[in-house]
């Protein structure tokens, strides 16, 4: 693959990434394994709420192949291929889920050295279809986002971003929801390994004047242990504490608190994963 702007999903994610990756009000506990023939098996159970889920995941790579199907509780079987290069710098991706049979789609990714392209389109009677394309370098990249309703004739989406990254920052302007809203972050980060980091982040929704202003950070305390914290306008303050117990093995704590409530309980998750 080129070493291009790369796609479109990811503008402003390092910002997303670090104010809401692996903060969580549930408690989940994965274990993974490796067969002797190749295959990886995780086994996730999932608590949220007062209802208990699982599922048992199978992921197998052969070449230029991946196949990854998923088993949960309540039989749904989901199943993605991944072929990489199948025609020169692509990537295609098919997903399906049984027995919803019209939740299949299929996905192409084109990757050059200034140009991303991406097309989804959902394998039913009538199609949803989905195009992205970001265009510059690695450094600096703009990108559009557009989704097409066969059944109405109508555009459901439309959004527009940039993103401008250096050695140690990274900022993005995200124009979304066909221009209703409009969301800028920044991260900096603090060290060489980029584990310690400081992001802010404000949006704004014009059709109900609405302003969020979240401010948040991540710092590792030592090359095992990562203490995150964020806080928006509204309040809400949240913060987690990810150890890694054995070699790539994490406990993660994490709990969420309405400064402006103070009456109501606080949320707290707890995650448990557990790898070979």
């Amino acid at each position: 693959m080129s070493k291009g702007p790369g796609l479109f999903v990811d503008i402003g994610k390092k910002a997303k990434d670090l104010l809401t990756k692996d903060y969580s009000s549930d408690q989940k506990f994965t274990v993974s394994t490796y067969t002797g023939a190749g295959v990886a098996l995780t086994s996730t159970v999932l608590k949220k709420g007062g209802l208990s889920t699982g599922d048992v995941a199978a992921l197998y790579k052969y070449k230029n192949t991946q196949f990854d199907v998923k088993v949960d509780t309540d039989s749904n079987i989901s199943t993605t291929l991944t072929f990489t290069e199948i025609l020169p710098s692509t990537k295609t991706i098919a997903s399906f889920k049984v027995p919803d049979y019209n939740s299949g789609k299929l996905e192409i990714q084109y990757f050059h050295d200034h140009a991303t392209f991406t097309t989804t389109f959902g394998l039913n009677k009538t199609p949803g279809v989905d195009v992205t394309a970001t265009i510059g370098t690695p450094a600096i990249a703009f990108g559009a986002e557009a989704g097409y309703d066969t059944t109405s004739g109508n555009f459901i989406k439309y959004t527009a971003g940039i993103s401008v990254t250096k050695p140690d920052s990274c900022a993005s302007i995200i124009l979304g929801d066909k221009g209703d809203s409009i969301k800028a972050s920044y991260v900096h980060y603090l060290d060489q390994p980029k584990k310690s980091a400081a992001v802010g982040e404000i949006s704004r929704r014009f059709s109900t004047n609405e302003n969020t202003f979240t401010v948040g950070g991540a710092y590792a305390v030592d090359h095992l242990t990562l203490i995150k914290a964020k806080l928006n306008n509204h309040g809400r303050l949240g913060a987690l504490l990810q150890h890694e117990i054995v070699s790539k093995s994490l406990l993660t704590i994490s709990g969420e608190f309405d400064t402006k409530a103070l009456d109501k309980s606080p949320r707290f998750g707890l995650a448990l994963v557990l790898k070979p």
